[in-house]
């Protein structure tokens, strides 16, 4: 039965920049990548390229040996220009050039009698062999799902709450078909449920509106409330030995193009933001794009930080870097590469903070929109037990316990609060409105890096 789940907790930060509700065409991208650190827990890539080879669409680029069944193919046609490595030749990206006009490596159709008769195994051998799994997440862990293992459940969230996230109507535009072959093959894949959580506040995207045989569960509150995380906790729990998979709308609907195109289609519409962008907007690009087309010509100053993803949770990269694999939106902040003396003490109304500290009025004004740098006014100190941790976490732990758990390395303690529930992004906020500086999204991996290779 569906749920109407009412949260409290939380904060939502309100940032200038969202995107306007408007699709524009900036330059034509020529490189695209694909980034194995976008993939956690990937620990041993074998390349199956080198360069000068030329692709296609879906050809397959590098597998984890680990895992050997799932292939990370190439979002685009064209030739490989890069195989770049870092440190002790790891692997850091293979850049595609790519062709004018996209070529795409041929898969199986399915017919909707096809779909209904198709066993769970081939199913599956068909989203690994595509390059498609990938979008499939484990929870616990925030790894990639293994294909050996049963879900108890899967979960999609059908709406974000991050600063100056998309519309996921305007990210959607179009696919209601695929959406919903993407959900039947989900449905094959669980002897559970699919849960569809969307927000109780606004309008349900039209992608959702034929879905069928999924529980669709509605949420109000402030963010963390469209995280996946938030609402598997207050619909299916995970307890110890429980395995649930999330996906995310896109990765529903690239199932439904494989499905019934018989291609991998790695195109997705993405949002352009954040204070700094001349033009905030929607644009057609394909997954791993490169931002310099997005840049050019699209930046009110010179110091300016890149981020793949939203401000609370993306990934900080250069001007010429390229889109995360998981990532719908760019978002271009002002660089607080600056020392201000005592600035939380000045008054003002022009800083945001969640503490209603002296001199920050910025409570006063809860929809005001304000322009935010990267500064974090102040360093790494004492941890501070204020309770403000628990005031913006709406899940049944204790995340301050959780922390000091994991530094401590105290595997029973890490257990028994909750690690098995969260991954970085739903413990985000903790990072933001922590007064002792503390990067807890590090502290959340390393806690479950610790379990998980216990």
């Amino acid at each position: 039965m569906s749920k109407l789940v009412k949260l409290k907790k939380g904060f939502d930060i309100h940032l200038a920049g969202k995107a306007e509700k408007q699709v524009h065409d900036f330059q034509p991208v020529k490189t695209f990548a694909i980034k194995p650190t976008d993939f956690i827990g990937m620990q041993r890539p074998k390349v199956l390229v080198r360069e000068g080879d030329t692709v296609k669409a879906g050809t397959p680029l590098l597998f984890d040996k680990k895992m050997e069944k799932i292939q990370f193919v190439s979002p685009v046609s064209g030739e490989i220009v890069e195989i770049k490595r870092g440190e002790k030749r790891k692997l850091l990206e293979i850049k595609i050039l790519a062709d004018n006009v996209i070529e795409f490596e041929s898969f199986p159709k399915y017919a909707s009698s096809e779909i209904q008769a198709a066993s769970r195994e081939k199913i599956i051998d068909h989203l690994t062999a595509s390059g498609v799994w990938p979008q499939l997440i484990q929870r616990p862990f925030g790894v990639i799902a293994n294909p050996a293992d049963t879900p108890k459940s899967i979960f999609i969230s059908g709406f974000d709450t991050h600063p100056l996230a998309p519309d996921y109507d305007i990210l959607l535009k179009g696919q209601e078909e695929t959406f919903k072959v993407g959900i039947d093959i989900l449905k094959k894949l669980t002897k559970g449920k699919v849960y569809l959580g969307v927000a109780a506040d606004s309008a349900v995207p039209s992608a959702y509106a034929n879905v069928q045989q999924v529980e669709v569960n509605k949420f109000s509150g402030p963010h963390p409330a469209g995280n996946v995380g938030v609402q598997i906790h207050h619909v299916d729990p995970i307890g110890k030995g429980d395995i649930i998979w999330t996906i995310n709308p896109y990765g529903v609907v690239q199932i439904g193009k494989l499905f019934l195109n018989g291609v991998y289609d790695a195109s997705k519409v993405i949002a352009i933001t954040g204070s700094e962008a001349k033009k905030a907007c929607y644009t057609h690009t394909y997954l791993g794009a490169c931002v310099d087309s997005f840049v050019a010509g699209n930046l009110k100053s010179t110091n300016v930080r890149v981020i793949s993803g939203n401000p609370l949770t993306g990934q900080k990269i250069n001007l010429d870097g390229y889109l995360g694999y998981y990532d719908h939106q760019v978002t271009f902040l002002p660089e607080g590469d600056y020392y201000e003396f005592l600035g939380w003490m000045k008054p003002t109304a022009d800083k945001l903070s969640y503490h209603k500290a002296l001199g920050l009025f910025s409570f006063l004004f809860p929809k005001k929109e304000f322009v935010l740098d990267t500064n974090t006014r102040g360093e790494e100190r004492a941890f501070v037990s204020t309770g403000v941790f628990e005031s913006v976490t709406p899940m049944d732990i204790y995340p301050v316990y959780l922390m000091k758990a994991i530094m401590a390395e105290d595997y029973d303690d890490m257990e028994e609060l909750g690690i098995y529930e969260v991954i970085e992004e739903d413990l985000a906020l903790c990072e933001f409105v922590d007064v002792s500086k503390h990067p807890v999204q590090e502290l959340v991996r390393k806690g479950i890096e610790l379990i998980q290779y216990s």
